[in-house]
């Protein structure tokens, strides 16, 4: 059996005969074409290490360029521009920083891999899920272990990997900096207490300009209403080395209206994660909103 990039692996039925499933090859693992594949199949568009059985043959295409060719179920073509977008996952990106980090081009990267550039630029570009030994053949080519390009230590805390070879630290404008805090997420509340500073993670919520959280009467977080208190809130970009942080300063107040407590809960996109009653919603109008991002040079 021998294959090029781009054609169709079928896998039939024993006792039919008819297709029971196919998918693309994206990855030659020999420069004869014989097996093994990396195949993306048609039915869950995951890439697999395959090493074709009796029951598979290899249908060849028209070689076609990446993105003319969707490939269904039945193995027709739809001669339509794939109108999905590039969506790098994890591993893709980590692997497209790590290669950048060696100052290695495409073909090389893919040439110490000995898989096909095509199928590493599809990594690189699209939400694959490379086979483990192609993970450590990638692994080995560019310097580092699987369990990076996994995102391993994903439990320590962020920003452990390498700086950037000429970041740029930039000022966020009040704008850039509600952008960021968008709707919802988890940030942290730094308040003064009799024992001293106390930084607390917490569920928030953005509604009309107001930061809002629910903790537990009595709880550190809580002891912040009715002073002046900061909220933090970033991103870190373990991937590509890149993050942001927006600190917002304001007064923090209890919201004791019953009619209003109701709309908060109703507009609440989720529970406090560290469960528990905490039905003590505290709001807090910035009146200094401060943001940094740390991006390459251009």
């Amino acid at each position: 059996m021998r294959a090029q990039l781009g054609d169709l692996l079928v896998v039939e039925s024993p006792t039919t005969g008819s297709t029971r499933r196919d998918g693309e090859i994206v990855g030659l693992h020999h420069e004869d074409g014989t097996p093994p594949y990396d195949v993306r199949w048609s039915d869950t568009e995951q890439i697999t290490l395959v090493f074709p059985g009796p029951d598979a043959h290899v249908q060849h295409s028209n070689h076609m360029p990446e993105g003319l060719r969707q490939v269904s179920r039945r193995g027709t073509e739809d001669m339509t521009p794939s109108p999905r977008p590039p969506d790098p996952g994890d591993i893709g990106r980590r692997v497209a920083l790590e290669r950048k980090r060696q100052g290695l081009t495409r073909a090389e990267a893919a040439r110490r891999a000995k898989i096909a550039p095509e199928y590493l630029r599809y990594l690189e570009e699209r939400s694959a899920h490379p086979s483990p030994a192609t993970l450590i053949r990638l692994a080995d080519a560019l310097g580092t272990r699987v369990a990076e390009l996994r995102g391993g230590g994903v439990d320590l805390p962020p920003g452990q990997g390498r700086a950037l070879a000429h970041p740029t630290l930039e000022e966020l404008t009040p704008d850039e900096c509600r952008t960021r805090l968008s709707t919802h997420g988890v940030g942290r509340v730094a308040v003064s207490t009799p024992d001293g500073p106390v930084v607390v993670p917490v569920n928030y919520e953005v509604i009309d300009d107001a930061i809002v959280f629910r903790t537990a009467p009595g709880s550190e977080a809580a002891a912040a209403v009715g002073t002046d208190i900061g909220f933090e809130a970033d991103h870190v970009d373990e991937a590509l080395s890149q993050g942001w942080s927006v600190l917002a300063v304001g007064p923090a107040q209890t919201v004791t209206e019953p009619d209003a407590m109701r709309r908060l809960s109703e507009r609440a996109h989720t529970a406090p994660w560290a469960g528990g009653d905490r039905e003590l919603w505290v709001s807090i109008r910035p009146t200094r909103l401060t943001g940094r991002r740390i991006v390459p040079s251009r």
